[in-house]
């Protein structure tokens, strides 16, 4: 037992010392412990193999030192019993293989210890606990609420007098005010004894020279350069309405003209310094050039012109910069003017010098979206984007009625105009995944202008009926996408259409001709909605809703026949014409069967071919015996069409 103490305390101290060694070199500590013999033979590892070669020693093996454990197992193979315990001790201690790097050293305590102590749970706790901020950090921030349009529109005209060159900002702002003023206090003071051409023309020369030193100074002093350009240009456009208004050294034609070029320029300088502000300047400025030179003698025509200019500038800009602040300034002001001047001063007589520039305006403003769409430009400005996007046609339409003084068709012609284009543009759009959104919307206002053009060309039954088309439409977009609230909305609609037609039956009697009036088609296209939605809701695994859809249309249908033959026909014609009804169902049922297996179209044959008894007696009380009168006829179309409906489902 002494032996085995000794071998295992020689293990376990070769261990210990080596750990200490290993951590008083790396602290840079001189411990007593480690100077002794087994300090030397660890700082001199050459010497390993001249002090212990036993099998129990640390330098048998090349790295016995990762396990001490069998090292000590080895001792007690070769130690004598009874050998003294400090030898032993040195022997297993004295040797310690050179180590390279800590991690042996580490690997040696660790299994020296292995087993014999476990964190406590205290100390487990202690190391979890820093891992709970780090999850609380991983949570990602809720963004602030975004600010209102107020709030945006107040912070930018604050940073525009509190950011970048402010006093040449405001300062350029109150020289154009003292310009005008200077010039209207000069006049009526009588103080510039020159001639008033002189006066304006050393001001437009001044507003030149100004405009030529702030394009120079574009590169070195941006803000100023693009300050003293606008203020130049709006120095030569007040020059240009003082010599119009004022003094009338000017023709109306020569100053729109002459504000049109200026208008022109400052567009060009703010696109080719990538300046919105000096853009937004010269929209304005050109908007409201019209109104300050107004002479009031009410030309539409070259109004309408000048803004047809000024906005297909503003589409030239779209084409190439992201601007949407322009085209929203421009639609307002397009079509604000516009609806002002045609409630006061439009009349049927301008109707074919007003139409090509709604026409006009229509199409540039309905462009600018799908330009910007296809530019890419991303999310920003989409409200803007919005709005032009939906305020375009309802607008124009608005305006197209007022044009057309209420007249219903022309207008029904016109929403069936629109809602082709729309269709157009969206199926175009829609093959994009980046326009994508874009052409829903497009799509979403072509059936909305369509539904718009029923009630405007056709009756109130027709209008209902036309509305069951598009609840089936709705159908099958909700059974595609999978929305609940279109398969609903588009139930409801033919619910709601069949209560139109419905509710119209008063005028069912007024009908003047057989199958070609408005009940019959109301009717059959309440028919061919229930049975369109029958196929789509098959098609989509709901049988039980098919069953019933089909068996509304197989009642819109019969009611249709039944109607038509008790309103036209005589007493004596009716069952031979209502077993020519039963036929042509039969035959109907049978051929959609034999392309669609249905059990419902089986049913529908053997029920109709069930009917000829009954209808055979009908005809036997009507006229003597049932191929008498129209009977013969009604029989024979009856035979061909029973015998194809069997054939087809055989």
């Amino acid at each position: 037992m002494d032996g085995w103490a000794a071998a295992t305390g020689g293990g376990a101290g070769a261990a210990a010392c080596a750990v200490a060694a290993q951590w008083c070199r790396a602290c840079g500590c001189a411990s007593a412990s480690t100077r002794g013999r087994a300090g030397r033979a660890w700082e001199r590892p050459g010497e390993a193999s001249a002090v212990g070669t036993g099998p129990g020693s640390i330098a048998d093996g090349d790295l016995p030192g990762y396990r001490t454990s069998d090292a000590a197992r080895q001792a007690v193979g070769w130690q004598a019993p009874g050998a003294d315990h400090d030898a032993v001790g040195v022997s297993a201690s004295a040797v310690p293989p050179p180590l390279p790097a800590q991690a042996p050293a580490e690997a040696m305590a660790h299994s020296a210890i292995a087993g014999s102590e476990r964190p406590s749970p205290q100390a487990q706790a202690t190391r979890a606990e820093p891992a709970q901020p780090q999850s609380a950090q991983s949570q990602p921030p809720q963004p602030p609420a975004a600010p209102s349009a107020i709030a945006r529109a107040a912070s930018a005209l604050k940073r525009w007098f509190t950011q970048g060159n402010v006093p040449v900002k405001v300062g350029m702002l109150v020289l154009l005010a003292g310009v005008a003023s200077l010039l209207k206090y000069a006049s009526d003071q009588g103080w510039m004894r020159m001639p008033i051409e002189l006066r304006l023309a050393g001001i437009s020369v001044l507003a030149l020279a100004g405009l030529i030193f702030g394009w120079k100074q574009r590169a070195q002093r941006p803000g100023f350069a693009l300050a003293l350009q606008g203020g130049a240009i709006g120095g030569l456009l007040l020059t240009v309405f003082a010599a119009f208004k004022l003094y009338g050294l000017l023709d109306a034609g020569t100053a729109l003209g002459i504000s049109m070029v200026l208008i022109a320029g400052m567009c060009v300088l703010a696109v080719l310094q990538d300046s919105r502000t000096l853009a937004v300047l010269g929209v304005l400025a050109g908007f409201l050039a019209p109104i300050w030179l107004s002479t009031g003698s009410g030309n539409h025509v070259a109004l309408f012109s000048y803004y047809a200019v000024l906005n297909a500038g503003i589409v030239a800009i779209a084409w190439t910069r992201p601007w949407r602040v322009l085209n929203l300034l421009g639609f307002a002001f397009t079509f604000g003017i516009g609806t002002v001047w045609g409630a006061l001063q439009y009349s049927p007589a301008k109707f074919a010098t007003t139409e090509p520039f709604l026409l006009l305006f229509f199409a540039m403003y309905v462009a600018i979206p799908v330009l910007h769409a296809r530019r890419g430009d991303g999310s920003a400005g989409r409200l803007i984007d919005g709005s032009l996007l939906f305020g375009t046609p309802l607008v124009a339409f608005a305006l197209q009625a007022r044009l057309l003084e209420g007249d219903r068709l022309p207008l029904a012609l016109c929403a069936v105009a629109v809602a082709a284009l729309y269709a157009g543009l969206g199926s175009w759009l829609l093959r994009r995944a980046s326009t994508r959104v874009l052409g829903q919307a497009h799509a979403m206002l072509a059936v909305g202008f369509a539904t718009l053009a029923v009630p405007l060309a056709l009756s109130a039954r027709a209008t209902a009926s036309v509305f069951a088309l598009e609840g089936v439409g709705l159908l099958w977009l909700g059974l595609g996408q999978q929305r609940r609230v279109s398969q609903v909305s588009g139930v409801a609609l033919q619910v709601f259409a069949a209560v139109g037609v419905a509710f119209g039956v008063d005028a069912w009697r007024y009908d003047a001709v057989a199958v070609a009036n408005a009940t019959c088609m109301s009717t059959v296209l309440l028919a061919l909605a229930g049975w369109a939605s029958a196929w789509f809701l098959r098609d989509a695994g709901h049988r039980r809703r098919a069953l019933l859809a089909y068996l509304w249309g197989l009642g819109w249908w019969t009611l249709c026949g039944v109607h038509e033959i008790v309103r036209f026909a005589d007493l004596r014609s009716e069952p031979d014409l209502l077993l020519g009804l039963v036929a042509l169902s039969v035959w109907l049922a049978a051929e959609v069967h034999r392309r669609r297996p249905a059990a419902a179209l089986v049913w529908t044959v053997m029920s109709g071919l069930a009917l000829a008894a009954p209808l055979a007696l009908w005809q036997g009380a009507a006229h003597t015996q049932p191929f008498a009168h129209w009977g013969a006829l009604a029989w024979g179309v009856f035979a061909v069409a029973g015998a194809r409906a069997l054939w087809c489902l055989r």
